[in-house]
């Protein structure tokens, strides 16, 4: 199959046709291509894909597909192995399930307290996102039920297993009808793969498009650093090379704060994602980099684990990982979508060693020694173009993304233009706005009911 085939000759909902429309789907990507309408069949799948590849809509429309949105009971299950994953699944089967009214989306995952999911679980959603210890949690409370599960999807299934979840998911097999569609979403086709694929799936149509997926277009590089002019050097890196976008990668949590802390202090805005952040701090930090609030984002690998923001245009090492395999993973989270990227390496000469390993393990690709030049750009492209503004109310408050932009606008407010991302939570939401706006934006939130009631606002930094 063509992924230049049009949405619109596959046999879905009149109302997920238009809403695709409406968001800008228009030409499937591959994956989508070959799988949806094995999906829209009804037919078990096991894919292979990368990821940003456009898998997550494809197996959302496909459970979207044959939803009885009057039937209130869990009708699809998503595991995922991280929060950060799960987030991000659970919002774009919201976007794509926007023309059909009524559709309830919840997600479990751990680290968040029991007592609010419990609350919402009263009434049963019709689909649930979430990782494998917190749904198994929910299941043996029997707070959450599945005997009318329709489709069960395993996205990114080798980080699943990998990350030990593997008696989990057996647990959660157990509460589950046989009767069901399993899709299987992977970006290997290890052996542990094919094992989990043969207990739980029928006769699956297997997809592999990871050979016919455009090659990654990525600029890499590596520049000799000293110990103590690190952090400096990154500096000059991110100047010369970054873009509005920009993932620094640290080997420990302690890094991963102390550079954030240093780029803030050199007037770069950056936030840190490590695992000693709360639920809540995380999801703020990953909202302001999304949102272009931050131009960087420090992180661990372990943190990083199916992080996935559209459009990262350069991905720095500031040390490199311990194994050449790490490396990969790093530098693919920019060049998506055929998009060009870029890779900087920061190397001490006692770690070059390392990367001896990675240059044996890329023996095609084109990797570089070279200096940091001095940055000569007409703009700092390091220079946030957006502004945060924290809302004290969410979707628990029945808060919908339209309210929030309706508010910010009316009667001579913030022109719509100005308004970026607008995410909601249970409890609070986001929104993002030019910076010169934020002022007004304050203003306008502060004087305005929304809803019939008033919320607090304020800036995030």
């Amino acid at each position: 199959m063509s992924n230049s085939i049009s949405f619109s000759s596959l046999d879905l909902q009149p109302a997920l046709l238009g809403n695709l429309a409406d968001i800008g789907y228009t030409e499937m990507t591959l994956v989508q291509a070959e799988t949806l309408p094995y999906l829209i069949s009804g037919a078990d799948v096991l894919a292979r894909a990368k990821t940003g590849s456009g898998k997550t809509a494809a197996f959302g429309l496909g459970l979207l597909n044959k939803l009885d949105a009057a039937n209130f009971r869990s009708q699809a299950l998503v595991l995922c192995p991280t929060r950060e994953l799960a987030d991000q699944v659970s919002k774009e089967i919201r976007r794509l399930a926007r023309g059909i009214p009524n559709i309830k989306i919840l997600t479990l995952c751990g680290g968040m307290p029991l007592g609010p999911q419990l609350a919402s679980l009263q009434h049963s959603p019709h689909i649930i996102v979430g990782t494998p210890g917190r749904v198994l949690k929910h299941l043996r409370k029997e707070s959450v039920t599945l005997g009318g599960l329709k489709t069960l999807v395993l996205d990114e299934a080798d980080r699943i297993l990998d990350m030990g979840f593997a008696d989990e998911l057996d647990a959660i097999l157990e509460f589950l009808p046989t009767d069901r569609q399993t899709l299987l979403f992977s970006a290997t086709y290890a052996e542990s793969i094919a094992a989990v694929s043969k207990r739980v799936q029928l006769n699956p149509v297997i997809v592999d498009v990871t050979d016919d997926e455009q090659p990654a277009q990525i600029l890499q590089s590596w520049c000799s650093v000293t110990k103590e002019n690190r952090n400096s050097e990154l500096v000059r890196a991110l100047r010369a090379w970054g873009g509005e976008l920009n993932l620094v990668f640290c080997n420990t949590k302690a890094d991963c704060v102390e550079v954030s802390n240093y780029l803030v202090s050199q007037n770069i805005a950056a936030v840190a994602l490590h695992g000693d952040l709360d639920q809540s701090e995380r999801t703020e930090v990953l909202v302001r980099f999304a949102n272009r609030s931050a131009v960087v984002l420090t992180a661990t690998d372990v943190a990083a684990r199916g992080l996935d923001v559209k459009d990262l245009e350069a991905v720095f090492n500031y040390e490199l990982p311990k194994q050449a395999a790490v490396y990969v993973h790093r530098i693919g989270r920019t060049a998506r979508a055929g998009k060009q990227g870029v890779a900087v390496s920061l190397v001490e000469q006692r770690e070059e060693w390392r990367w001896q390993e990675i240059e044996t393990l890329l023996p095609d690709a084109f990797l570089k020694r070279c200096g940091i030049p001095d940055a000569q750009r007409s703009a700092d492209p390091l220079s946030p173009s957006m502004t945060t503004i924290q809302i004290s109310g969410g979707r628990r408050n029945k808060l919908r993304a339209g309210d929030l932009l309706g508010a910010l606008t009316a009667e001579g407010g913030v022109p719509g233009n100005s308004v970026g991302s607008i995410d909601l939570f249970d409890i609070c939401s986001y929104v993002a706005v030019r910076n010169a706006q934020a002022p007004k934006a304050l203003r306008q939130l502060a004087s305005r009911p929304i809803k019939g009631r008033m919320y607090k606002a304020k800036v995030r930094k």
